[in-house]
Formats: C-alpha cells, structure tokens, sequence
C-alpha cells in the first residue's frame, strides 16, 4: 500500500500558492508516493496540482477530490489534461458529486438524479481523456467535442464512490476510487469487493482504492478521538459519510481516525492494506494536548513510504 499525504491546511489555515508548492515539495522529500489536493472553498485543486507539478518531479499530485456539477465534463477533461501536461504525467484526477446541500443550496443546480449525471459525466469525462473526442447524447449531456492539449497523455479518474451503485459504476468506468470517513471493516466488506467485481464484469485492471482518514501518532488515544470528532464533525452529518459510518458501526469521525503510538498506527495501516486499500491518504491532525503528535505522525508515515 502506497502512501500519499494531503496538501493544503497549514496548522488550520488555508495555504497560498508559495505554501502549496513547499508542502508538496517536502512531501517529495519526504518519500511520499503522492499528494493531494482538496476542492472545497478556497484555491482550485487542479490549478494547484499543475503549478506544483511544475515544481517537482518524482511525486504523483491528484485532487481529492473536485464537484462534478459546477464544472462541465470537457472543461474538466481541458483542465485535467492541462494539469497532466504541467506535472509531466503525474497527475490524477479525482471528482465527485459533492453534496445535496452544496449542489442545491450553493449552486442552484438539482441533485435529483446523481447516479445518471455521474455515468453520463464519465461517459464524457472519460472519452475525452482518453481518446480526445467525444459523441455523446443522453439525457444529462448532449456533446461532440474534441481536445488536444499538447504534452498532455491520459491522466487516471479516480472517483469518491461509497454507495454500491456508484462503487460498481466507478469498478466500470473509472480507474478506482477515493474514499472519506470509511472505516476499515467497511472497506474490507463493502468498498473493496464491490468496485473490484465491477471492474473484473467490465474487463478492466484491477481498480485503485485510495483510503482517506485522519491519522495522528499519539500518546493519548483518547485525547486524539475527541480532537478528531471535534475536527472532522462536519462530516458526520452529511449523508453520504454518515451512510458510511453507520455501516462501520460508528458514532462519528473520531471512531475511524487511525490513532495510537507508532505499533498501533502501523498495525491499523497494515490491515488497510490487507483489506485492498492499495493507497492511503494520510490527513494528519494535530491531538490537543500532545505537541508532538505532529512530528511524530509525519515521521512514521515518512518511514513508511
């Protein structure tokens, strides 16, 4: 199991241009087999991914993951493969449909069918990427396009697949997926089996499976719980992570996060990767009361690269 980390916050403040660039450098030097950028409300992760792809050269740089909605399917393959050119075939496109409240609330648009859009945005997503021209029509999309960005070859699409339709769909027509808040027992039972059955029916490689979780090496397990509930509370409360908890048996992001001492944390990356995780994405988090939880996290994920 390849490790990658996130990039982006910098002690709970979004980082610039010059931040990014250092992180995702140091990352590199680190021996991280990737980083990757989120797409939430601040610096756009594609854009971020290319100009640091420009400024290293052995580190995979993906987006984990960028709203399908706002974004049309061949202005994202424009972008992506944009990207691919700048980081010289480093980089990985991750997307996903976000949230009903973001979708509706924020940008107006319906999430009504969320399934059909993503199978129609793959259909034109991944043509594009591919191939370079595209013929679709269907009840989402209607397109005929072509691009050709110079220096530019196929960049992977990952997509944040939990639920089985869009696990099968992502095993189908995509090269893996990215999840968030989902715990080990669900990966091993629900992520792993249904996008690799998907993606055996379809005849496609063997799909890629990228584990996010907040991690933290601590010597206070309990102190590091209750600083990542109170963290990542957020996600708790959105459908589609809550789905994923209650299918773990959990009661909220501080019982997935991957904590302990060193031993520990080892342990529970090694039964990620025995239940098919072929990647996990390290977001570290700081433990209130433990200062050297940071350090620490950061040096055993680096041994482990």
């Amino acid at each position: 199991m390849k490790i990658g980390v996130g990039i982006g916050d910098i002690g709970g403040a979004p980082a610039d241009v010059d931040g990014l660039v250092a992180q995702a450098k140091r990352a590199e030097a680190d021996g991280f087999a990737s980083g990757w950028f989120a797409n939430i409300f601040g610096m756009d992760a594609i854009l971020a991914a290319a100009i640091c792809g420009r400024e290293t050269s052995r580190i995979e740089l993906g987006t984990a993951v960028v709203p399908t909605f706002p974004r049309h399917p061949v202005a994202m393959a424009q972008q992506a493969l944009s990207a691919q050119a700048a980081a010289r075939g480093r980089f990985t496109l991750g997307i996903g449909l976000s949230h009903q409240i973001v979708i509706e609330g924020m940008f107006g648009f319906s999430f009504a069918k969320p399934y059909s859009h993503m199978k129609e945005y793959l259909a034109v997503l991944g043509s594009l990427i591919r191939s370079g021209s595209v013929s679709h029509a269907g009840e989402e999309y209607r397109v005929n396009a072509q691009l050709a960005v110079p220096g530019a070859t196929p960049c992977p699409i990952l997509v944040a697949a939990l639920a089985p339709k869009m696990l099968a769909l992502a095993g189908r027509a995509a090269d893996g997926t990215i999840t968030w808040m989902t715990g080990l027992r669900t990966i091993r039972e629900h992520t792993v089996p249904r996008i690799r059955e998907a993606a055996a029916g379809a005849g496609r490689p063997a799909p890629r499976v990228v584990v996010g979780l907040p991690v933290a090496v601590t010597r206070d397990v309990a102190a590091a719980r209750t600083s990542a509930a109170r963290g990542f509370q957020i996600y708790g409360g959105l459908p589609s992570y809550r789905r994923m908890l209650d299918l773990e048996g959990v009661e909220g992001p501080g019982d997935v996060a991957i904590v302990g001492d060193e031993s520990a944390v080892g342990e529970q990356l090694d039964r990620l990767a025995e239940a098919g995780a072929t990647d996990f994405l390290a977001i570290p988090f700081r433990v209130e009361g433990d200062e050297e939880a940071p350090a620490r996290t950061r040096a055993l994920l680096a041994r482990r690269t």
